[in-house]
This record gives structure tokens, C-alpha cells and sequence, in this order.
């Protein structure tokens, strides 16, 4: 479930009693009259069945709850009642497959800014995915995938194509646009002082195989990351966010951009074409899935909604 806290005037509080009170997801309604300093007015409080929270969203925007006081969703782990199994049970459809439009919204939003943090991360997960080169470690590249921020802005992107907020999309292009030359920047300075100190062997490295398969471009490649978009947005559109972690070692898209940047230093061009490449073949895969996905969900959440007999309010 969700828990909801509603600032909104005084002059609304009547209908937004109202909207909650209506609905069967909604329980442990809760009204504090004038408890609101900025924006002044009354606080409402509620804990909503994940599958119900779109609707009464929805009603209090239509009140203008969000233009004159505020809406807050917070996740709840553990709701002991009775009250609160009988608004799931009440509620359509089932909470694990409900997406909750404006928390997706505001979470991919949020995660593909481009800001210091995204970039020390995805610098950071680069040089650790060069490290797993230069060592030959696959831990290592396994490692830099977990630590990799990408799929937050490749999420947004496909939210942003399905939603048409391109608002969204533009941030999210610009993130990974900005933030992969970056990265594989920093790392091919720190790999060109590498060779410099003999911190690591030219022809040792040229002879790795254990790691190969981050350049090794195929059918599989593309394959792995359309599975891998899929399941990601599966994962942010449910409640199944662990399923997240799996993602980001499913896909090779920061130890390609790590490969790149080290053959480039070797010279070994041929290689860190075949690693920019795969790079591309990974986000684009990504997008397509995550987005075709999405767009099903959209559909059928559309369709559930011109399904359902319309409220007497």
C-alpha cells in the first residue's frame, strides 16, 4: 500500500473527503484541520491499495489539490488492519501489477538528471569496468555493471516516448549523451598514465580472453538487452524493484564503454569500435524493450480504466 498526504484549502476539503471516501481502495482516512502552515489549509491523510492510487490521484488533480496545496506518496512496507486488507481486496486488478503513473514519473525523473552524482558514478562503474579489462577479472566487470547509473535515464527515456513527455526525454538523452564521453574520458587518461607507469603489460592485456565477450558483438547482444529492458521496467512499474539488480548485470553497457576507452589507449581500433558498438546495441535494445513494455501497460491500464462504469460523483 500507499500512504498519501493531501495539503490542500480549506474551501476543498469537503470534496476531497469525498473522492477518498468513495473509492474502496482508500482506508485510514485521516482529516487535520488546519494542521497546514504553507500553503495554509487542512492536511488529509489516507493509505491507498497500490492498484487504486491512479485513480485518486487523478480525482484530487482534478480538485486542483496539486496547483493550490500538495500531494505526497509514500511507500508503505508493513500495514497491519483489517481496514487495509479489505481496500485490497476491494481494489481492481492486483497491486503487484499496478503502475503507479506519477511515482514512475517522479522517480525516473529524478534518476536521470544529469548532476555530479550521476557522473562520479557512471565514471567510477568506467574505471572499475577498465580495471576488470586491464586485470582480466570478470568479478570486476560484474562490478562495474552493478555500480553503472544508466538504466535510470534509459528508463525516462522510454516514460518520456510513451507518455510524450519530452521534457523527460531530452534530460534523460542529454544524461547518457553527456555522461558516456565523460566517463570513458577520464578513463583513458587514467589508462594512458597506466601504461606510461607500467602500472599494467601491453601485450599481457592484448592477450586476455576472460573478458572478451564485452566487445564480442552478436545476436545474443541484443537479445540479452531487450530481456534486460523489459525486466527493468517490469521492475519499476511493480513492486518488484530486485528484480533491478539483475538488470544491471545482464547488460554490458558500462564494461563496453570501459573496453572502448582501453583499446583505444592499445590502439587496438578495431576492438573499441566493436565495444562502441556494443555499447549502442545495449541502450538502444534497452529503450526498445522498456518501452514497448511500458506502452502495453499504458494500453491496458487505458482499457481497464474505459471498462470501468463511471462514479455517481
Amino acid at each position: 500500500m500507499l500512504h498519501m498526504r493531501a495539503v490542500c484549502p480549506v474551501d476543498l476539503t469537503d470534496q476531497v473527503l469525498a473522492a477518498l471516501k468513495e473509492h474502496p481502495g482508500v482506508t485510514h482516512v485521516v482529516l487535520l484541520r488546519g494542521a497546514a502552515v504553507d500553503p495554509a489549509g487542512d492536511v488529509v491523510e489516507a493509505d491507498l491499495a497500490r492498484e487504486a492510487t491512479d485513480e485518486v490521484v487523478d480525482a484530487l488533480c482534478a480538485l486542483g489539490v496539486d496547483r493550490l496545496g500538495g500531494l505526497t506518496l509514500e511507500q508503505i512496507d508493513t500495514a497491519l488492519s483489517d481496514a487495509a486488507d479489505r481496500a485490497e481486496e476491494a481494489a481492481p486488478g492486483e497491486g503487484a501489477d499496478a503502475v503507479v503513473w506519477e511515482e514512475l514519473i517522479s522517480r525516473t525523473g529524478e534518476e536521470s538528471r544529469l548532476n555530479a552524482t550521476f557522473l562520479a558514478f557512471l565514471t567510477i562503474a568506467c574505471l572499475l569496468a577498465a580495471v576488470g579489462v586491464v586485470t582480466n577479472s570478470p568479478v570486476t566487470i560484474v562490478g562495474a555493471m552493478v555500480v553503472g547509473p544508466e538504466f535510470g535515464p534509459l528508463a525516462a527515456i522510454a516514460v518520456g516516448l510513451v507518455l510524450r513527455r519530452w521534457d523527460l526525454v531530452r534530460r534523460a538523452a542529454l544524461a547518457l549523451a553527456a555522461g558516456f564521453p565523460l566517463a570513458m574520458l577520464v578513463t583513458f587518461g587514467a589508462a594512458v598514465v597506466g601504461s606510461y607507469t607500467g602500472l599494467f603489460d601491453r601485450d599481457t592485456l592484448i592477450d586476455a580472453h576472460q573478458v572478451d565477450f564485452v566487445f564480442q558483438v552478436g545476436p545474443f547482444s541484443l537479445i540479452v538487452a531487450l530481456l534486460a529492458g523489459a525486466a527493468g521496467m517490469l521492475s519499476m512499474t511493480s513492486a518488484k524493484s530486485a528484480a533491478l539488480v539483475g538488470v544491471f548485470i545482464s547488460v554490458t553497457t558500462v564494461p563496453a564503454a570501459g573496453y572502448a576507452a582501453i583499446a583505444a589507449v592499445l590502439g587496438q581500433w578495431a576492438v573499441c569500435g566493436l565495444s562502441v558498438l556494443q555499447l549502442a546495441v545495449n541502450l538502444i535494445g534497452i529503450v526498445m524493450a522498456a518501452t514497448a513494455v511500458l506502452a502495453l501497460r499504458n494500453r491496458r491500464s487505458r482499457t481497464r480504466d474505459l471498462g470501468r462504469p463511471l462514479s455517481r460523483g
